[in-house]
């Protein structure tokens, strides 16, 4: 039992680097004489005696910790044998005497090499018994202290790993976290072993517990402990022994003990043990079980290969539940140098530092991603405006082409309403020199020349609509069927001067769509000044350009412009519409191509087909801008 009570916190550097451990002890047994072991043709053998039964956390985990490195070392080229002596449960003579004569009987044909006994029971089970055991083995010990060792007599060739409890350094961890505190409980239970224990800690703590007012809590029933112990005043520190029995005699594994006092305790428990962790304790200044069993074991290889072996002093360290110190509101920045936290949630960084560094990356990444588009952005804003403006100078100029090839056309259709106009007005003048001037027949003359005005200025206004320039896109929404009118009205002069029929068909309601007016007119023009271009070569009876109109099932309206020419190659059709392709001799070929441009600037496509009767149809769509 004295294991429990001496052994200290868990160390995980210690338990990663065991070889910390045997640089400690190889300098201090130098001068050590090596101890006699002879193993000839059979793996080494190690017998690792438990005071108590399988249940008691510090000797599991101090002998696992043994096995692990014994493997390692080995390769796994050794024999492990493992025996629970239960000495806590059965500490009579007559046991102890049936244990050691039942063992040597076990191992009289399987001698151990070395003997590790776990814990100050064990350590004296194995000495009073070597002789008949393990005769000739190399006895190591731990779990106890020195000043224990010594007390217990232990033969000289007996080697050691000594933990030194001090019950001092944990009250001043605790002193440390609560500086506030004026109350100081100490518990333990009422089995020899906690007597012992709660003797030990007066004589430690006479002088630091003056500070306080102090309190033993001892010789009670469980409940009885577990009330005391949620009723404390709130600035108390309290630490905890061991508990093996209460006052009835009722045994209890010490964690579990503690475990049921502190759950529902007013104030922060303190204990010695590192397998009080996680059980209810902030935290202590210990010894890990598992470095014990670290060192012991490499004293074993060491001892099995002839090697001299020294005691060694265990490794001490403060350790603190991270999630205590939550509980009670305890600040970590007030834990001694050193501490070690358990149980501490890691940071973000700490879990998973790989994937964030990679999302880190990743948003680098696409942070660059979204810079470079957001400057592809703005650079295709930059050529989509100075493509619009190209554009618009590209209309311009074709506006101003089909304006001069209509001209003639244009300025003799303004000759018949400025000649009425002159006619009207001489016819007028003359009535007016006479006697008796007819002032009905003169109103009527002046009302042909208002409506001849009226028309000369409706064709200087399509003039107008073909030469002006403008710098940015008119967004309307108007009838398509007004702009084919409007258009038919300025190719009519031209088509009558070339004997061409010019008809519409098609639909007759409303047909609004969303686009540029004037634009929108240039395409038909265009279509309709290539298809007029186109018949020159038929006979002027058969001359007809027709323009219709339908509505799609994809809510698009589709205007064609069909003529009676000759066609279009076959193998021409998908090349018309190419910069610079054309067919007539002084043609520039940006018709077709500026046509399209227009169409498609306003989410429109544009084609062209032969007639089946003859002749060429170039058909475009554009969107309804209402649906239904």
């Amino acid at each position: 039992m004295g294991m429990v009570r001496n052994w200290k916190v868990r160390s995980s550097r210690f338990a990663q680097n065991p070889g910390v451990l045997c640089c400690v002890f190889l300098v201090l047994l130098m001068a050590a004489p090596a101890a006699s072991m002879e193993i000839v043709d059979r793996a080494p053998r190690v017998l690792i005696l438990y005071p108590y039964d399988e249940r008691i956390a510090a000797t599991t985990e101090a002998g696992e910790a043994v096995r692990n490195r014994l493997r390692e070392r080995t390769s796994g080229k050794i024999d492990i044998f493992s025996e629970f002596l239960d000495l806590s449960r059965f500490p009579e003579k007559t046991h102890i005497e049936k244990m050691a004569r039942f063992l040597t009987g076990k191992y009289a044909d399987r001698r151990p090499d070395v003997v590790v006994a776990l814990g100050e029971e064990s350590a004296s089970f194995i000495v009073t018994n070597r002789n008949i055991i393990a005769p000739g083995a190399q006895i190591l010990v731990t779990g106890f202290s020195k000043s224990t060792a010594e007390s217990m007599r232990l033969p000289s060739d007996v080697v050691g790993v000594f933990n030194e409890y001090d019950v001092t350094k944990t009250l001043e961890l605790a002193r440390s976290l609560q500086p506030q505190a004026r109350h100081l409980f100490i518990i333990g239970g009422s089995a020899d072993f906690d007597r012992a224990w709660l003797a030990t800690a007066r004589s430690d703590l006479a002088g630091r517990a003056k500070n306080y007012e102090t309190t033993y809590l001892e010789n009670l029933t469980i409940d009885e402990f577990v009330d005391r112990a949620a009723h404390l005043p709130p600035d108390s520190i309290v630490l905890a022994l061991t508990i093996f029995k209460d006052r009835t005699g009722r045994n209890f594994i010490p964690r579990e003990a503690i475990k049921q006092i502190a759950a529902t305790a007013s104030a922060p428990f303190y204990g010695p043990y590192p397998t009080y962790l996680d059980y209810g304790i902030v935290g202590g200044n210990m010894v890990t079980f598992e470095s014990l069993g670290l060192a012991v074991a490499d004293l074993a290889i060491d001892a099995v290969a002839g090697k001299p072996i020294a005691n060694v002093d265990a490794p001490q360290t403060y350790i603190a539940d991270a999630r205590q110190l939550k509980r009670w509101g305890l600040s970590e920045s007030d834990l001694p140098s050193g501490t070690v936290q358990w149980f501490r949630e890691k940071t973000l960084w700490e879990q998973h530092w790989l994937a964030v560094l990679a999302t880190l990356a990743v948003i680098a990444a696409q942070g660059v991603v979204i810079t470079g588009l957001l400057i592809e952005r703005r650079r295709r804003r930059a050529a989509e405006l100075e493509s619009r403006v190209r554009l618009l100078e590209l209309v311009h100029l074709n506006q101003s082409a089909t304006a001069g090839a209509l001209t003639a056309s244009i300025a003799h259709e303004l000759n018949q309403p400025l000649g009425a106009i002159r006619s009207n007005a001489e016819a007028a003048e003359l009535l007016l020199r006479g006697v008796t001037p007819d002032l009905e027949l003169i109103k009527q003359i002046l009302v042909d020349i208002k409506d001849d005005d009226q028309r000369a200025g409706d064709i200087i206004a399509r003039l107008r609509g073909l030469l002006k320039k403008r710098s940015e896109i008119d967004w309307t929404e108007f009838d398509l069927n007004d702009v084919i009118n409007g258009a038919i009205q300025i190719l009519r002069p031209e088509a009558e001067q070339r004997s061409i029929v010019v008809s519409s068909l098609g639909v007759t309601e409303e047909l609004r769509v969303r686009a540029d007016k004037v634009h929108i007119q240039q395409v038909i023009l265009n279509l309709a000044t290539n298809a007029m271009d186109a018949m020159l070569d038929v006979a002027s009876t058969e001359r007809r350009l027709v323009f219709q109109t339908r509505l799609t099932k994809e809510s698009k309206v589709e205007l064609s412009i069909s003529d009676t020419g000759r066609g279009i190659p076959s193998e021409k059709l998908v090349g018309v519409f190419d910069a610079f392709y054309t067919t007539k001799p002084t043609g520039t070929g940006l018709g077709l191509p500026i046509a399209r441009m227009i169409v498609e600037t306003y989410a429109g496509k544009i084609w062209a087909d032969n007639s089946p009767g003859g002749g060429a149809v170039f058909r475009f769509v554009l969107p309804l801008a209402r649906n239904g």
